[in-house]
Order: structure tokens, then sequence, then C-alpha cells
């Protein structure tokens, strides 16, 4: 399968831009993302930067605080006293800024190599691609990987076909493509742009 032309036909269908964020933001959006809906986890992290925005501001809320602005992400009690040791330690360890290195990323409470891929690519434009349940399922459907490969090393064999010009932007159309018709149930098969690349069984044709 060309990889190549796949990402120009979703690139044409959806024409998503490479952004980038506050790696802060990014970095506590994606620990409250964790078991979450995108659309839970994206009005949970608006309730609570507009209280507090920056470690410092952060930690002058109390656990309770937290976890009342963060309702009713998954586990929010337990996401409220990572986010809290998350801040102290970059305060106290890195000034008050988000390290930029994998490496330092995975340190910190509640960050595995996920978090740390979508820190690095949309807060530091590393070139990474981060693989969560719509990369893997899609990567999978496609052929790229075999079924029984978790998201790292799916990761490992992506990174590695895939241009480091593309990486970031193949994460964003996997995604969006995973949500819009590549669905884990019932996928749109008969609207895929990318259909006639497509090995995966079973179709819903």
């Amino acid at each position: 399968m060309k990889i190549d032309k796949v990402i120009k036909i979703l690139q044409k269908k959806y024409k998503i831009k490479p952004w980038k964020a506050n790696p802060f933001k990014i970095l506590i959006s994606t620990i409250l993302s964790q078991r979450t809906k995108d659309e839970v986890t994206r009005e949970a992290s608006k309730r609570l930067f507009r209280f507090a925005d920056t470690p410092k501001k952060i930690l002058k809320l109390s656990e309770k605080q937290i976890t009342k602005l963060i309702y009713p992400t998954g586990f929010y009690r337990q996401k409220a006293k990572r986010i809290k040791k998350v801040c102290k330690i970059i305060l106290e360890k890195n000034k008050g800024k988000v390290p930029n290195s994998r490496e330092e990323l995975v340190k910190l409470p509640g960050v595995g190599s996920k978090t740390a891929s979508v820190v690095l690519a949309y807060g530091f434009r590393v070139p990474t691609i981060p693989v969560d349940v719509h990369v893997n399922r899609i990567s999978k459907r496609l052929g790229l990987v075999p079924d029984n490969y978790k998201p790292d090393k799916t990761q490992e064999v992506l990174e590695k076909m895939i241009p480091k010009n593309l990486h970031i932007m193949v994460n964003h159309l996997l995604v969006t493509f995973g949500k819009d018709i590549c669905r884990p149930v019932k996928p749109r098969c008969r609207i895929c742009p990318i259909l006639k690349f497509c090995p995966y069984e079973k179709k819903n044709l």
C-alpha cells in the first residue's frame, strides 16, 4: 500500500494545517483526555484554564477545586492529584517550563509515551507520531502494522515508514479520519476516500 498516496488524499479531503499550542496547556489537556471523550476533555480544559493556566496558578488551587473544575473527566480525583504533582515538579525542577524531551516528560506523573508524543508534536513541533486509538486502529485496518501491535510499536513502525516532515500531520489526519469515517464500529466504508487502498476484511459495504 502506498502510504504517501493515502496521506495526499486525506490532506486534500480535510485540508488540515499544522498547528502549535502552549506546551503546558497541551500537557494538562492530554492528561485530562485519558479515558475521556474529546468533548468532555475540551470543556474541562476550558473550565480549568479560565481559573488557572500556569503551573503556579494551578498550585494555588486546592485538589477539591481542581476536581470540581475537571469533572466529569474519567478518574477526575486521581487526575486532580496528578496535575498538582506535575505542576510542582515543573516549577521546582524545570523553572516553570514543560520539559521538551521525551525522557523528561515520561518522568512526570500520569505521562506515558502517547502523552509525551502529543506534547512534543503539538507543543514543541518535534517530528513524532502520537498513536491513540484512532491512529492504531486505522494503521491496522490499512495493513500498516499487524493486529497485535500496541501503540508504542505502531508508532515505531509509522515513524520509520513516513517522512519526518509529515509525522505531526499524519496524527492529525488519522484522528480526524477515524472520527469521521473509519470509526471503530460500523466504519463508513461506502464514502471512504481511500477504500481502494484498504485491505480491511470487515468493510461495512
